[in-house]
């Protein structure tokens, strides 16, 4: 018997949902948000890229992340300088490092319970297949 391609899909928003509610609640007793984080991982992992390229990685519409920006700005996390053209590029600030190690920590340690339940083989099968549905490697 098949798996409704509906209930496959809500399985994988709920397993999503779960994480961000769990690692929400972590990322707030130091003051951040997932979304502060995952703006702070985007800066990390593709430094001196645009703003634009930020709200692509990031899932955001450029303004949604050019007000998710001010506030990094804003709360010291990070720093804008010009870029090519009219590009604004950004760095992290020690303290924007500092939020996104203890972030990171935390997501390694929820997604670490999330997957418990599957061993490495399951887990690698289970990447290798959501990357096949996205076009991927």
């Amino acid at each position: 018997m098949s798996t409704p391609l509906e209930e496959l899909g809500r399985a994988v928003k709920q397993l999503q949902h779960r994480h961000h509610r769990r690692l929400d609640s972590r990322l707030l007793e130091i003051g951040s948000s997932l979304a502060q984080w995952d703006a702070l991982r985007a800066i990390h992992r593709i430094p001196g890229v645009s703003s634009h390229a930020l709200a692509e990685y990031t899932f955001q519409t450029d303004q949604s992340f050019g007000a998710m920006a001010a506030a990094l700005l804003e709360k010291g996390l990070a720093t804008r300088a010009p870029g090519k053209g009219r590009a604004l590029t950004y760095a992290l600030t020690p303290t924007g490092k500092d939020i996104l190690r203890k972030g990171t920590s935390f997501a390694e340690k929820v997604l670490s319970e999330s997957f418990a339940p599957l061993g490495e083989a399951e887990r690698k099968q289970l990447h290798g297949l959501l990357l096949q549905t996205l076009g991927g490697p």
